[in-house]
């Protein structure tokens, strides 16, 4: 028995009405009944694979110092390393937007999860065989490929198991995952790296990616199917916006009539869609220096070793998991109180956003702590204001969420093909990370006036029907 089926039993609108004595007879004898929380079940295993993703992407920079020395990997080719993921992620992030519209979110996220952590491992062996750099661009490509189903479906979930007075929130978590895995991963990582080899922070990523795919076949299921959510968990998320039919229904209608352009054209006609597209792009400029080229500036720009990088680098992404959680509970007060959705998301990503930009001053800076004190600073307000996913499950059309996410992702991770190689060559031609930081900490501003400037109100975007 589904939860539709439990919603209905549990005293739908078609039931017989019970009136008189009866009816007090029967609500006395049955206590009302709390709702259940698998919700944020849900929300944990979306935030562990995002974690998961986050982390198998970043564990070339973690390796990348001892890699570059073994096999004789310079500047530049490891920041085209470093963005061969990013061109595959963005080029299939559209057509598995589409993929999940039509094969349903756990499908789509279980063979990605399977797909890139059995390329993570073989990156782990490109020794073996030779030809390193083209393999590992290979391979690097290959992994991006296999991760572009996560936000898509991610999108779809939160869409579908919360409520609009609980996205926020949700979607704050869930984004907090990049920070949670550099915290989490990047000490491992680095430790692997140092006591065994760098071979062994991808075999041992990508064998844990194995056991997370397993459980999430095994513990993920849609709203209206879960076997132990009771009915009036469902019904408070459907009377708030929640689309709790979403998967069953969307993706027979994605299946019927397949992909059209005209429609993945219409979010481009949207300025709000547009405005909040370039502000990914630039909040994702931001992310991507810390994923790529942050351990190596750590150990080549401040003189830490390999370990003490990576447990260095986990102190800013903790502040990033404090700024992007609770700017979360904060644009959800802030919608509560003021009733402007608007208001309630801009707030924290103008404030995040400007933080973010502060770590320009670590070239001013002349302690090694002082600056992981700048740039834990700057990671706070990033994630405080990294709220693009609450916003675009706020914003995308219903009939195209996946897809939406997809086009939104897709043009914030054009920002991982650009910057790691923007950054490369700056090291190449200046021997300095200084412009390096002055690149990445405006982009934090110019996300802030996209929001403002362009995107104007945030409201549900409505698709036009084909005349």
């Amino acid at each position: 028995m589904n939860n539709t089926e439990r919603y209905a039993l549990a005293g739908a609108p078609d039931q017989p009405a019970i009136t008189g004595t009866s009816a007090c007879h029967t609500a006395a004898a049955r206590p009302a009944v709390a709702k259940t929380s698998y919700r944020f079940l849900i929300l944990a295993l979306i935030t562990i694979v995002l974690a998961l993703s986050t982390g198998d992407r970043a564990a070339l920079s973690v390796a990348g110092t001892d890699m570059g020395k073994e096999l004789g990997i310079s500047s530049v080719e490891m920041g085209y390393l470093f963005s061969a993921f990013s061109w595959a992620y963005v080029i299939f992030l559209i057509p598995s937007g589409w993929l999940t519209d039509w094969i349903g979110s756990k499908r789509s996220m279980m063979l990605a999860i399977v797909v890139w952590s059995c390329f993570t491992v073989m990156m782990g062996m490109v020794h073996f065989i030779g030809m390193v750099v083209p393999l590992l661009l290979a391979l690097r490509f290959l992994l991006g490929a296999a991760e572009s189903p996560v936000g898509p479906a991610s999108g779809r979930i939160i869409a579908a198991w919360f409520p609009s007075s609980e996205r926020g929130v949700a979607g704050a978590i869930f984004n907090s995952a990049q920070y949670l895995s550099l915290a989490l991963f990047t000490p491992i990582m680095g430790w692997l790296c140092y006591r065994f080899g760098w071979e062994y922070v991808f075999i041992i990523m990508g064998l844990i990616g194995l056991v997370i795919g397993a459980v999430w076949w095994k513990l993920y299921y849609l709203p209206v199917d879960h076997p132990k959510m009771n009915a009036e968990e469902l019904e408070y998320i459907r009377a708030d916006g929640g689309l709790v039919d979403l998967e069953g229904l969307k993706a027979k209608a994605a299946q019927s009539k397949g992909m059209k352009l005209g429609e993945i054209g219409q979010l481009f006609r949207s300025r709000m869609l547009v405005g909040i597209f370039i502000a990914q792009y630039c909040i994702t400029s931001i992310t991507w220096f810390f994923m790529t080229w942050f351990p190596i500036y750590l150990v080549k720009e401040r003189g830490f070793d390999i370990l003490q990088a990576g447990f260095v680098a986990a102190v800013p992404a903790l502040c990033g998991l404090v700024g992007g959680v609770s700017s979360g509970f904060i644009s959800d007060q802030l919608l509560k109180k003021t009733g402007s959705l608007s208001l309630a998301r801009k707030t924290p990503i103008t404030i995040g956003l400007l933080l973010s930009s502060s770590i320009v001053l670590c070239n001013y800076a002349d302690s090694a702590w002082l600056v992981v004190a700048l740039m834990s600073v700057a990671f706070f307000g990033k994630g405080f204001g990294s709220l693009g996913w609450t916003v675009v499950a706020d914003t995308a059309p219903k009939e195209l969420i996946g897809t939406t996410g997809g086009v939104f992702n897709a043009f914030g991770n054009t920002a991982g093909i650009i910057t790691p190689v923007v950054i490369g060559y700056i090291l190449q031609s200046t021997g300095s990370f200084e412009g390096a930081l002055i690149y990445v900490g405006a982009h934090g501003v110019l996300a802030v006036l996209s929001y403002w400037l362009i995107v104007g109100k945030i409201k549900r975007f409505e698709l036009k029907s084909a005349s």
